[in-house]
C-alpha cells in the first residue's frame, strides 16, 4: 500500500495546486477544445466587460439604481448584457479548425465590432420597440437591418460555441416563420411571416432573443456563476476532495466512492459535468487503477460521478435555470425537486461500486494514509457556513437572485480573514474575472442563439396543434408517449447541448405529456435528465471521453462501461413521472417522496447487484455456475419493479407493485444463496479484476 500512499500523495499536491482557477466554477455546456487565450488589451477588455457585467446583475437584482434618474427596462439590461458578452465570442472562440490561435484574425475583429454596434443599435431602441408595439411590425428600416445583424451574427456564435450540429439543428426553425405555410409541413403548418416581421419579433419581442433562456442568464445564472467560481478559487476544490477522502477511503473500494463522493461534493457546486471531470478525475482516477480498478472502469465511474453535477442542487447545470423560467416557478422549487432523484442517483451509483469491489476483491485505503476529518473540517469550516447561508436564503427566503452574491460575499471575507493561503489578491481578482467572463461568453452564445427556437415556434403559434398530433400518434398512452419523448431526447441529445435539447422538447412535447395529466415539474425534469444522458453516451459521451483521457484507456470502451456503471439513471426519470412525488410534488409530497425513495433505494440494491454479478448479503454470483446470469437478470426485473412507483398512470396499486418485485426477489434471492453457499469460494487468484 505504500505505493498508494506515494500516489496519493503525489495525487494530493496537484489537485491542491491545480484546482480548478481555469475550468473549476465553469459552467460549460459544450465540450471545447480550441480556444484563444486573450492577452494584453483584450485580456483586460474583457476583464473590465465581466466586472460591467457582474456589476449590471447586481444593479438589477438588488435595485441599486446605478443610473441616476432613469429606470432601465428588462429588454435595455438583457441587450446590455449582449453587447458586453456576445462580441467575444469571435475573440476567444476561433471560426475554424486552421485559425490561428496566437493572434486575432481581421475578419473575428470585424464580427466584434459589428455585434457590438448591433446590440447597442438594438438597445437603443427596444424601449421604443415596446411603446409602439415594433415587434408585431413597423419597425424602422435601420431597426430591421440592426436585427438582421444581430441574428446572423447569433448563428455565427453558436456554431463557434456549440458547433456544427448545433447551428444546423436551430438555424432551420429560426427561419421556419418565413415559410410555415408550406403543405409540405403538415403538422408544423403555422402562421406566416415576412422577413421583416420574423426579424422584429426575433430581435425586439419578450419571447425570442430575449426570451427565457437570456432572461435566466441575467437574473440568476450570472450570480451562480459567479459563486461556483468564487467557491473554487478560494480552495473549496482541496477542501471537498480530502473531506470526500477522509470519510470514504477506507471503504471497500474506497477509492471509487471518493470519487463518488468528491465528484458529487464538487459538481454541486459547479454545476458543469466536464470541468468536473476534469477537475476531482485527475487526482481520483489515478488513485482508483491504483486500487485496482481497470483503468476503462475507473474513467467510467468518475463520468458518471460528474454527471450529476447538474443533477445534485444546490447549484445545478444552466438547464435548470431555464427550467425555472419556463415553468414560471422559483429556482429553488427546481432545486428541491432535484434532491431525490440526485440521491437515488447517487445510492446508484456507490451500490454499483460496492458490488463491483466485493465481486473483484478490492479493499480501501489504510486509515493511516487518509487526512483526518476534524483536520480537514477545522482547515475549511467556513466552507461549511457559507453553503448552510446559499440553502436557507434559497430554500427558505426564496431569494435566488440575491442569495449566490450574498454567500460570495460572506465567502471572500472569511477566505481574507481565516485563510493564508488562498487569500485573494489584485491578480487574482483579474484571474477570477477572467475565468467569469469565459464561461459568460459561451453560455450568452449558446443561450441567445437558442432563445429564437422558442421565438419561431411562438411566431407560428404551432405548438398547440403539434401536442395535439402527438397525442394522436400515440393514442393518449402516456407510456408510449414517454418512450417516444425519452428516445427523441436522446438522439436530440447526441448532437446538442443540454440545453438546447431541453429547449427544443419543452416547447414540442412538454405541452403533449402535460395534456394527458401529468406534473409539469417532472414532464420538464423528465426532459432534462434524458437529454443530458448523451454525456456518458456514446457516441457522443464527452464526459466519459474526457474521463478517458485522464485514465489512459479508449473512449469508446470507457463510454459503454460508463453507460453500464450509470445504467439507474436511464430509469429515474420514469420513476418520478409516475409518481411525482419523487420530485416532491403533490398533496403530501414529502412523506410519500420519503417512502417511494426508499423501496426505489431498495430496489436499486438488487438491480446493481445483478448488474455487477455479487449481490449485497448473498455473496459472489459466479458461485451459481449456470445458473449465475438467469439469477442476475431476475434481480434486475425484480429490484426495477419493487423501485417502480404505483398508481396514478400505473394500472397497479403501490401495494400491488411491491409485492410482484418481491415475489420475483425473494425466490432468486433464496435461490442465489443456496447455490452460492453451496459452492466453495472462489480463490483470489482466480478473480479478474
Amino acid at each position: 500500500m505504500s505505493s498508494i500512499s506515494t500516489g496519493l500523495q503525489d495525487e494530493a499536491k496537484r489537485i491542491v495546486f491545480d484546482d480548478p482557477h481555469g475550468a473549476a466554477g465553469n459552467m460549460q455546456e459544450a465540450e471545447v477544445t480550441r480556444v484563444r487565450t486573450l492577452r494584453g488589451a483584450w485580456r483586460w477588455t474583457l476583464v473590465a466587460a465581466t466586472a460591467a457585467t457582474i456589476l449590471l446583475c447586481i444593479n438589477q437584482q438588488f435595485s441599486l439604481r446605478f443610473f441616476i434618474g432613469y429606470t432601465q427596462l428588462n429588454t435595455e439590461y438583457f441587450y446590455l448584457l449582449i453587447a458586453l458578452m456576445l462580441p467575444f465570442t469571435f475573440l476567444i472562440f476561433p471560426g475554424t479548425e486552421r485559425a490561428p490561435l496566437d493572434r486575432i484574425p481581421w475578419y473575428d475583429l470585424l464580427f466584434f465590432v459589428v455585434t457590438f454596434a448591433a446590440a447597442l443599435m438594438l438597445m437603443s431602441n427596444v424601449r421604443k420597440a415596446a411603446e409602439a408595439g415594433w415587434e408585431f411590425g413597423g419597425a424602422p428600416n435601420n431597426v430591421i437591418a440592426a436585427g438582421l445583424v444581430m441574428w446572423a451574427m447569433l448563428m455565427e456564435a453558436l456554431r463557434r460555441t456549440g458547433g456544427w450540429s448545433l447551428l444546423l439543428s436551430v438555424f432551420p426553425f429560426t427561419v421556419y416563420p418565413l415559410f410555415a405555410e408550406a403543405g409540405w409541413l403538415g403538422p408544423f403548418r403555422g402562421t406566416q411571416s415576412t422577413l421583416e416581421q420574423a426579424t422584429a419579433y426575433h430581435v425586439l419581442s419578450g419571447e425570442s432573443l430575449l426570451g427565457i433562456p437570456i432572461q435566466a442568464f441575467a437574473d440568476t445564472v450570472i450570480g451562480f456563476l459567479v459563486f461556483g467560481t468564487a467557491l473554487m478559487m478560494t480552495g473549496a476544490g482541496k477542501f471537498f476532495i480530502n473531506l470526500a477522502f477522509a470519510m470514504c477511503g477506507t471503504f471497500r473500494g474506497g477509492a471509487a466512492k471518493v470519487c463518488i463522493f468528491a465528484s458529487g461534493l464538487l459538481g454541486m457546486m459547479s454545476g458543469s459535468i466536464i470541468s468536473n471531470v476534469l477537475t476531482a478525475g485527475t487526482m481520483t482516477i489515478p488513485v482508483m487503477k491504483k486500487s485496482g480498478f481497470r483503468a476503462s472502469y475507473a474513467g467510467a465511474i468518475e463520468a458518471c460521478a460528474s454527471t450529476g453535477a447538474v443533477l445534485a442542487p444546490p447549484v445545478m447545470g444552466a438547464t435548470a435555470f431555464v427550467i425555472a423560467q419556463f415553468l414560471n416557478v422559483s429556482y429553488a422549487d427546481v432545486a428541491i425537486a432535484a434532491i431525490i432523484p440526485a440521491v437515488l442517483y447517487y445510492i446508484g451509483l456507490f451500490m454499483q461500486v460496492d458490488s463491483y469491489a466485493a465481486r473483484h476483491g478490492l479493499k480501501g485505503i489504510p486509515r493511516t494514509e487518509l487526512p483526518r476529518i476534524m483536520d480537514t473540517i477545522k482547515d475549511g469550516w467556513y466552507y461549511v457556513f457559507v453553503i448552510a447561508l446559499l440553502i436557507v436564503m434559497l430554500l427558505y427566503f426564496k431569494r435566488e437572485s440575491h442569495a449566490p452574491f450574498y454567500a460570495t460575499a460572506l465567502l471572500l471575507v472569511l477566505n481574507q480573514l481565516f485563510s493564508k493561503d488562498t487569500r485573494w489578491t489584485l491578480a487574482t481578482i483579474g484571474k477570477f474575472l477572467e475565468v467569469n467572463g469565459r464561461t459568460f461568453v459561451e453560455l450568452v452564445g449558446i443561450l441567445a442563439g437558442c432563445g429564437l427556437l422558442i421565438g419561431a415556434f411562438s411566431m407560428t403559434g404551432v405548438v398547440s396543434s403539434l401536442a395535439n398530433d402527438l397525442l394522436h400518434i400515440a393514442g393518449d398512452n402516456p407510456f408510449l408517449l414517454l418512450g417516444m419523448c425519452a428516445l427523441t431526447s436522446l438522439i436530440l441529445g447526441l448532437g446538442l447541448t443540454t440545453t438546447a435539447c431541453y429547449i427544443f422538447l419543452a416547447i414540442l412535447v412538454a405541452p403533449a405529456l402535460e395534456k394527458l395529466g401529468l406534473n409539469k415539474m417532472a414532464v420538464h425534469m423528465f426532459i432534462f435528465y434524458w437529454g443530458m444522458l448523451s454525456s456518458i453516451t456514446p457516441p457522443v459521451a464527452i464526459a466519459s471521453f474526457a474521463a478517458a483521457g485522464i485514465a489512459g484507456s479508449p473512449a469508446m470502451k470507457t463510454g459503454w462501461e460508463s453507460m453500464w456503471v450509470g445504467s439507474i439513471i436511464y430509469f429515474i426519470p420514469f420513476f418520478f413521472v409516475l409518481n411525482p412525488a419523487l420530485v416532491l410534488q403533490g398533496p403530501s409530497p414529502y412523506l410519500e417522496g420519503l417512502g417511494l425513495m426508499a423501496l426505489a433505494a431498495f430496489g436499486t440494491l438488487f438491480i446493481c447487484g445483478g448488474i455487477q454479478g455479487y449481490q449485497p448479503f448473498v455473496g459472489d454470483l459466479r458461485g451459481a455456475g449456470l445458473m449465475e446470469w438467469p439469477l442476475r437478470v431476475l434481480l434486475v426485473i425484480g429490484g426495477f419493479v419493487v423501485a417502480t412507483p404505483g398508481g396514478g398512470i400505473m394500472p397497479l396499486s403501490q401495494m400491488q407493485v411491491t409485492m410482484l418485485g418481491l415475489g420475483i426477489l425473494m425466490p432468486t434471492v433464496l435461490v442465489a444463496l443456496l447455490l452460492v453457499r453451496r459452492q466453495s469460494p472462489i480463490p483470489d487468484g482466480l478473480r479478474v479484476p
